[in-house]
């Protein structure tokens, strides 16, 4: 239920830390001994295992090595040992990690991986890395009772589901069990409820970090009337506002209207209750009360869904202090097994994973930290031939203990989380060869300005601020030559890993019964074609140079996604309903526009709405279909959103020809996620989060479309045989280029059946200090996948 503004503004670039690649060489470095870098708030769960926020997952991954590695692209390097040499850019990179990858497809479908470790790479404590830390690391991400963010226990590794099953931590039964249980098996009514009083005390605090978040990066957003706000000033934490405003700019309460549509000063909250913001104010035990409510007690869900900095099971495990490690332990509720049957040690440095079944995306699971089992576990309980794993099954304490400080193979030491800064120290036994900048800092800057200023002023070396007009013109205030990159500070932009769309739901937008016939896909292209014709003149106003218009619905960050190159490569929606292209070189914008229109105007016809020749308007839309459709934006209420300007010259331009968008820009965004959820809404503006690989199951197959029973994903309604068939089969293979070939044709479907409109591609970007960074030794072609920490061995100050 987080708000989509806050989502918005909050999205900056992750500081991509995959360990780096390249070995170290040349004449003595004679440079700085020290690197800041300016970073958000972390959470100290400094953990390969247990990281909760990207920052503090940055933080671990300086002291760790990966399983395997990607390139440039996102794609997984298979020979990180032996050494694979990957094109990019026209540019050859030679890319070198931990392990040789061998995967063979047996004819009964299961699948074989055979990892093939270095003999070269020691902790930073000096000890051997062997196949025993990988197979550590692999038990603890599937134990019964691991909570992380890994997903490496839903593979379909062969005894996986054995292994799990018959043993469940102490705190999940509870919950299971809710807390108006009244058995209790497995425990007591006198453990219940002590861990009830310290979830909801747990759950007060998680309430006021959300609060606290909210004022620390958009109290100033206040003044907004968007917010209700009349105060005219920022809303800091001594206002007693503080809590109201916390929460509705979460999505758990609105600011109330009167008959005249007018702010009345007073908060409601999700739960009904209203508060005059006179002499009644809601408190972080209203907030928790809403957000427990809202989740009806799925706090695995409210947790990973409205976290802002704090975990809210970290906070209860707080509260229970010394007990903590009780409720987390492991209960055996049935059969069990001691070993995973598909993971085996075949050497000291080398290990097969048998799974019973091939999925393209499972090689990305295996790009886990090989943490050290005798710093995280223990040496005495690791005895593979007895099925000891370093720890006893159900009991991770000992990796819970290590959680603030990390320690691995990596290129850094960490050394120290002191007032904001995470200190590091070079490994003087990095297998890379050991770093040249012996200290690098992570420091915790609050405000996005002085990201940019620290640069400016020399006490921060790297940041990443969130990128505006006010942040661009900083950059180029800040260096002599009013560029983004000059004397002063180094710019560098990459892709976001994601794309904005405009979607429109097949089974509500249709012709007839069948949202799948011809006259259902030309009235859906009616829409799409104006869509997609306005969206270079808006977005290049709101976004300027930090953004362009894709032609795909896939983001540009994916390996997979069509390329200006491609022979076949088309712009979206530019072809009539006859298959003639709509527009001519050297069309004016306005020609372009009438012509979009005209091109609109002949689906509508295939669609079968009547055309009035003597009005030139349609008059009566066909049976299913309408002559009236809202779209749903989340602009906040004041048209503050990247499509907000596609929506307004769309509906001028329908409304010519007789037919009518209704703009609804709730000043709650939930308004839309419900709608969309539900399965009711019509058509909305959004935008989707990417992953490395660009699987298409979640979001595209007939079976995840909402109430079918699946995961409420698919939220176009789109149900194609053909669309399903191509993406099951490319699931199937691990082939890139037979993936490749096989998702364009997945991309043609989905713009076939007029349901997707790809509006934008936005850039995040990374400043480096121009004066104190040899720039030049920067590893090349930053992209979203390959940060600038990789090569960070080879990175010198001037």
């Amino acid at each position: 239920m987080k708000s989509t503004l806050i989502k918005f503004l909050a999205a900056v670039l992750v500081l991509c830390m995959i360990i780096p690649i390249t070995a170290s060489c040349g004449k003595k470095y004679t440079g700085g001994d020290t690197l800041v870098v300016g970073y958000d708030i972390f959470s100290e769960k400094f953990s390969p295992f247990f990281a909760k926020t990207e920052y503090d997952q940055d933080v671990a991954d300086m002291t760790q090595v990966s399983l395997l590695l990607a390139d440039r692209e996102g794609n997984v390097v298979l020979k990180g040992k032996s050494g694979e040499v990957i094109p990019y850019n026209g540019t050859d990179y030679k890319y070198e990690g931990l392990a040789d990858c061998t995967i063979t497809q047996n004819d009964d479908g299961t699948v074989i991986y055979e990892f093939d470790l270095r003999r070269n790479v020691r902790f930073s404590d000096g000890e051997r890395l062997t196949a025993d830390d990988v197979i550590f690391s692999m038990y603890v991400l599937s134990d019964p009772t691991y909570i992380g963010s890994s997903t490496f226990y839903t593979l379909p590794i062969k005894g996986m589901k054995e292994y799990r099953a018959g043993m469940t931590a102490l705190y999940v039964l509870i919950l299971e069990a809710g807390r108006d249980a009244t058995e209790f098996t497995n425990y007591t009514k006198e453990d219940a409820d002590k861990y009830w009083e310290a979830m909801d005390k747990a759950g007060v605090d998680f309430a006021q970090d959300i609060v606290d978040y909210v004022l620390s990066n958009y109290g100033e957003y206040a003044s907004s009337p968007a917010y209700g706000g009349k105060w005219g000033t920022a809303i800091t934490a001594d206002s007693p506002y503080a809590v109201a405003y916390g929460m509705r700019m979460w999505g758990f309460g609105s600011w109330v209207k009167n008959e005249a549509d007018e702010f009345t000063g007073a908060f409601k909250d999700i739960n009904g209750k209203v508060y005059d913001c006179v002499n009644t104010f809601p408190t972080t035990e209203d907030y928790w009360d809403n957000l427990d409510a809202a989740y009806g007690g799925n706090y695995v869900e409210l947790n990973a869904t409205e976290a802002a900095n704090a975990d809210l099971f970290a906070l209860v495990d707080e509260k229970l202090g010394d007990e903590a490690a009780k409720y987390n332990a492991g209960i055996v509720t049935g059969e069990t097994v001691d070993k995973i049957e598909g993971i085996e040690k075949t050497g000291n440095y080398s290990l097969k994973v048998t799974m019973t079944e091939f999925d393209a995306t499972s090689i990305y699971k295996f790009a886990l930290s090989v943490s050290p089992m005798h710093y995280y576990g223990d040496k005495a309980k690791y005895d593979y031939d007895k099925n000891m794993f370093g720890f006893t099954k159900g009991d991770l304490s000992s990796v819970r203990a290590k959680t603030t400080t990390p320690m691995g193979a990596g290129p850094y030491k960490f050394v120290s989380f002191e007032n904001g800064i995470v200190l590091f120290e070079r490994n003087e036994n990095y297998y890379k060869g050991i770093p040249k900048i012996k200290y690098i800092k992570f420091q915790e800057v609050t405000n996005e300005a002085d990201k940019v200023a620290g640069i400016a002023s020399g006490t921060i070396d790297i940041s990443n601020p969130s990128v505006n007009d006010e942040i661009l013109q900083s950059i180029k205030d800040a260096n002599p030559n009013k560029e983004l990159t000059g004397d002063v500070i180094t710019y560098n932009a990459v892709d976001n890993l994601g794309y904005g769309y405009i979607g429109i739901n097949a089974n509500n937008v249709k012709v007839g019964q069948d949202p799948a016939s011809d006259a259902s896909k030309a009235l859906r292209k009616a829409f799409a074609t104006l869509f997609a014709v306005y969206r270079d003149t808006v977005i290049a106003s709101y976004y300027g140079e930090r953004a362009q218009v894709i032609q795909y619905p896939i983001s540009n960050t994916s390996w997979a996604a069509p390329r200006p190159s491609d022979s076949d490569y088309a712009i979206a929606y530019s072809k009539d309903v006859e298959g003639n292209p709509i527009f001519t070189d050297g069309m004016t914008e306005t020609q372009k526009y009438d012509a979009a229109l005209q091109a609109a105007i002949g689906f509508f016809k295939a669609a079968g709405y009547t055309w009035d020749e003597a009005s030139k308007k349609f008059t009566a839309a066909p049976a299913g279909a309408k002559l009236t459709y809202e779209l749903i934006i989340p602009g906040e209420g004041i048209g503050e959103h990247p499509a907000y300007g596609i929506l307004t010259s769309t509906k001028s331009a329908l409304e010519t020809i007789g037919i009518t968008i209704s703009i609804n820009d709730p000043s709650d965004s939930n308004v839309l996620w419900t709608a969309v959820e539900s399965g009711t809404c019509e058509m909305w503006a959004a935008a989707w989060g990417a992953t490395p690989d660009p699987d298409m199951y979640q979001v595209y197959h007939s079976s995840n479309t909402v109430g079918k029973g699946g995961t409420d994903s698919n939220l176009y309604d789109i149900t194609d045989a053909e669309l399903d068939e191509l993406i099951m089969v490319a699931r199937k293979s691990s082939d890139t280029s037979f993936r490749k070939a096989t998702y364009k044709r997945c991309l043609e479907i989905i713009m076939e059946w007029g349901v997707e409109i790809p509006t934008y591609q936005r850039q995040n970007c990374i400043l480096f200090s121009s004066a104190r960074i040899n720039i030049d030794t920067l590893t090349p072609d930053i992209t979203t996948f390959w940060g600038w920490a990789h090569d960070l061995e080879l990175l010198e100050m001037n």
